[in-house]
């Protein structure tokens, strides 16, 4: 079937423009294009919510050995004492765990042992006069997760990896450099789905490749949404 535009057609395309573009107010029309998009990610949200706790009610309530996680993350701090002052660094990406433990050790620091590797694809470092694009891969995160009867269950990791970046960072010493961190936070919810906070201590530099070594140290804050994968 051929499509032929019509008068129908013309005054749709009027409408739409004087409801989202009128010619007197084109940062409201914007506005409402915004808020539409923000409500369908709203609602696509929400959808995934309800989708992951009807996933929940037939899970294990806990990780066990030989489960695997899956994990999407992002966070953002800026630079803290010890390194260049006036950096704000964020990034975002993909983590694969696998839980090597059941439950073990001593009253309040019994827990189960993971070991993970991320895959780091956006990295942003907002310096003084530029901005640093990158990415890169942390071949090893150790963590720990405290065995806990409640939803909340309390963690820390350390990891570490190699950065490549479109510009030399800190500014004038290299593109080439190492990320190694250390973090302590939560996981809520059980069953395969759960979010996790955690405050983290991230430093960025080239371990001495170069005469300068000054490096970053960032403060962040780390959110995530990930799913564990339990062995049948």
């Amino acid at each position: 079937m051929i499509w032929r535009f019509g008068p129908q057609d013309a005054i749709f395309l009027h409408l739409f423009r004087v409801a989202f573009f009128g010619r007197r107010n084109r940062l409201v029309g914007c506005c409402r294009v915004l808020a539409f998009f923000r409500s369908a990610a709203v609602l696509c949200a929400l959808c995934a919510c309800a989708a992951g706790l009807r996933a929940q009610s037939s899970a294990p309530q806990e990780p066990q050995q030989d489960s695997t996680e899956l994990q999407v993350w992002s966070g953002a701090g800026h630079s803290a004492d010890g390194g260049t002052h006036g950096t704000v660094a964020w990034n975002a990406g993909l983590r694969y765990g696998w839980v090597l433990t059941n439950p073990h050790g001593p009253s309040f620091l019994r827990g189960r042992f993971e070991y993970a590797v991320d895959w780091v694809p956006l990295y942003l470092i907002f310096e003084p006069r530029n901005v640093a694009y990158g990415a890169g891969f942390n071949p090893f995160a150790l963590k720990w997760l405290f065995d806990t009867r409640g939803r909340v269950m309390p963690y820390f990791d350390l990891g570490g990896g190699v950065l490549f970046t479109s510009r030399q960072v800190p500014e004038g010493i290299s593109n080439i450099n190492f990320a190694s961190g250390a973090g302590a936070g939560v996981n809520v919810g059980r069953g395969k789905m759960h979010w996790s906070l955690e405050l983290r201590w991230l430093h960025i530099s080239d371990a001495g490749l170069t005469a300068e070594n000054p490096g970053i140290n960032t403060i962040q804050l780390r959110a995530g949404l990930g799913w564990f994968r339990h062995k049948e």
